[in-house]
């Protein structure tokens, strides 16, 4: 582990987000605590995932849970993004087979005022004790990092009432009432920016905003209906100093104005290259990725290509830290994560020759 200087990050994750050198790259793995893992699984037949999440002891559990498997060099807290809605008065409830399911969708300027403001401290305290028991577990050397929705991608699972891929509901408010999209993407801006200020004060040393479905957007109404709320949250978590992982998918076209909207960290996906992400944003920020997930399902070496692409295609890079391009998922083993984990902590390691 790197020991680092007097007021420098001795965290190797940490390190990576500011740009600091590392002994090696750092890797976590979005959704590492989850369905895969066979402890998760057996905690799941008895507790419900809300359940989970609003029982920090469980919570702090699950967090830890692919610390100890995977040799990780961050813990991300287990909890949804959507848990800040249902203080808003949010109906949410988890379905087996559909995910999150809102039953009282926000779809007029009727229905934003029905929405509840929020004292997070108080209404989502079980987020915050579940952060205060994790953090002086973790061992040394591994950073813990707390996480929200981006107002996009929470609005639109609130517009839509679950998830969706055609963004039809979301889309037409945004278009045919910008007023009001306009009233509920503020409102989102500033109770997400207070949750996350909170989970800083609880104990992340880092945290992840998800805008998993912005890229449903092109760059002009990104520009226009979406940068200033995110920008917004970005410059709340920067007055913290802890740094800030941008994350969304499919946003190829968007990343130049996500790197605009705030984060010391990009989260990529696999649509592109990590060298042409970085051309595209500019060499003043991080990147994190950007494994497909469907990689962790395959056969050792074409696994051991597609990590070691990743990788090449870092080059080595100040700030890049190894994760995938979205979350690990349910059927991928949990020997082909480990195995990854220590792929990359031995291709890297000391700053050696990274190899084909």
């Amino acid at each position: 582990m790197s020991e680092g200087i007097p007021g420098e990050p001795s965290e190797r994750f940490l390190r990576a987000c500011q740009r600091l050198p590392v002994d090696r790259t750092p890797v976590w793995f979005m959704r590492q605590a989850g369905r895969y893992m066979a402890e998760y699984r057996e905690l799941r037949q008895k507790h419900s995932l809300l359940e989970i999440c609003k029982q920090p002891e469980l919570a702090a559990q699950v967090t830890l849970q692919p610390i100890e498997r995977l040799g990780v060099d961050a813990a991300i807290l287990f909890a949804d993004i959507l848990l800040p809605l249902i203080p808003m008065g949010a109906q949410l409830e988890f379905v087996e087979g559909r995910g999150p399911v809102i039953a009282n969708p926000v779809r007029s300027k009727a229905d934003l005022t029905r929405l509840r403001p929020v004292n997070v401290e108080a209404q989502l305290d079980y987020v915050m004790e579940a952060l205060r028991i994790v953090r002086p577990m973790l061992p040394d050397g591994v950073a813990l990092i707390g996480f929200a929705g981006a107002p996009f991608t929470v609005g639109s699972y609130l517009i839509e009432g679950g998830p969706t891929r055609k963004f039809e509901r979301t889309k037409s408010l945004m278009y045919s009432d910008p007023q009001s999209w306009h009233a509920l993407m503020e409102r989102l801006a500033g109770t997400l920016s207070d949750y996350l200020v909170a989970q800083i004060e609880a104990g992340a040393q880092a945290v992840q905003i998800f805008d998993s479905w912005v890229g449903a957007l092109g760059p002009a109404d990104y520009v226009e209906y979406v940068q200033p709320y995110s920008k917004f949250i970005f410059e709340r978590v920067r007055q913290t100093g802890v740094p800030a992982i941008h994350f969304g998918t499919g946003t190829s076209t968007l990343l130049p104005l996500m790197h605009e909207a705030g984060g010391e960290v990009m989260g990529v996906d696999w649509r592109i290259p990590l060298d042409r992400a970085w051309e595209l944003v500019g060499a003043d920020v991080g990147l994190q990725g950007n494994l497909d997930p469907t990689a962790l399902l395959a056969p050792r070496p074409v696994l051991q290509r597609q990590v070691k692409r990743v990788l090449r295609e870092a080059g080595g890079r100040l700030g890049h830290i190894f994760n995938l391009g979205h979350g690990i998922l349910p059927s991928t083993p949990v020997e082909h994560v480990q195995w990854a984990v220590e792929l990359v902590q031995n291709s890297t390691e000391h700053g050696q020759e990274l190899g084909t």
